[in-house]
């Protein structure tokens, strides 16, 4: 071995995810540098908020892979305030983190801002919700995809042709967030291919339950022939599962629904409430993350010079469908 493998001493510890102690490192020909990338480096992380499950769960994945490889993960939580967030954002370009991780309220709030980093030369990392601005890396839906998915569903489902009212409801959340504006491009886009399909209402929730059942449950008074309500997150779609529940409509009134995929989803399954979900699987988004850190790290191109994507796989849980692995819980993290 020794006759044609070059042994690298020096290599922190901290670099390998197995517990045994290693002073030295087997030069495979990229490994060493590899390990050399992630060393010693800062990553800054402005989530939309802490707390809630799948950013929770970015938050536990990054930190794992960091205490791994020798680098550091700073998170900066602006708790819901966009203006809070561009001041996270604003004092990490000063700062010049190695990689800046940014998920976005919106697709407006800091395009800006992510422009200046990369004009700075912080290379940016968008998750789950990405803005007009396109930077080094994505990891995250293909939104137009799961409006696209659930719609047609609904549609099919929904037709004439199959002995139905042909009638559907949106419930919209914000108009500036992607989950939102390509899934009512998506809304678009099938409505004139299906000109036997009404759409009765795209009124807004504001990503509120409270406010989703509300305006759900003045629909369903309004339109008694609804055939399906369809959704663009989980989180707000159980305000109208529990307006269509009041209403007695559990199971005549379907309900089309997306979202990371944490267990309690999956729970909405099984009891009736989502007849039909797409998942976008959060857990497998913190491995992209993960995997969009190292590559940005290993990288040696200016920031924004070769921008990349993870679009997530997307899965479709339905009763027929749900397996114990469909959705995920905080241990999978």
């Amino acid at each position: 071995m020794k006759a044609f493998a070059k042994l690298i001493a020096g290599v922190a510890v901290a670099a390998f995810s197995w517990s045994i102690a290693l002073a030295d490192v087997l030069d495979d020909g990229q490994n060493v540098q590899y390990y050399q990338d992630m060393q010693g480096k800062k990553v800054v992380f402005v989530p939309q908020a802490a707390g809630i499950d799948n950013v929770e769960g970015y938050i536990t994945a990054m930190r794992k892979q960091a205490e791994a490889l020798g680098y550091s993960i700073d998170v900066r939580d602006p708790n819901w305030n966009t203006d809070l967030g561009a001041q996270a954002i604003s004092a990490a370009i000063n700062e010049k983190p190695d990689v800046l991780v940014v998920m976005n309220q919106d697709v407006q709030s800091y395009a800006r801002l992510l422009k200046q980093a990369m004009a700075a030369g912080i290379p940016v990392i968008q998750v789950q919700v990405k803005s007009q601005t396109t930077t080094d890396g994505y990891a995250g839906p293909e939104w137009y995809d799961v409006g696209y998915r659930n719609i047609k569903e609904a549609m099919e489902t929904c037709s004439p042709k199959k002995g139905k009212s042909g009638k559907i409801a949106i419930i919209q959340g914000t108009p500036t967030n992607p989950a939102n504006a390509y899934g009512m491009a998506a809304l678009e886009t099938l409505t004139a291919e299906n000109p036997d399909i009404k759409v009765v209402s795209t009124q807004a929730g504001d990503w509120d339950a409270t406010k989703a059942h509300g305006v759900a449950s003045t629909v369903l008074k309004q339109n008694p022939d609804l055939c399906a309500y369809i959704g663009f997150w989980d989180g707000q779609d159980v305000g109208v599962a529990a307006a269509i529940k009041e209403a007695g409509l559990t199971g005549k009134v379907l309900l089309f629904s997306s979202g990371g995929g944490n267990q309690s989803s999956c729970e909405q399954v099984k009891n009736g409430s989502f007849d039909y979900y797409v998942s976008y699987d959060a857990a497998g988004q913190a491995r992209d993350l993960n995997d969009a850190i190292k590559v940005v790290l290993q990288q040696k191109n200016a920031p924004g010079e070769k921008p990349f994507v993870f679009y997530s796989n997307v899965k479709i849980v339905t009763k027929e469908t749900l397996t114990p692995t469909s959705c995920w819980s905080k241990k999978d993290f």
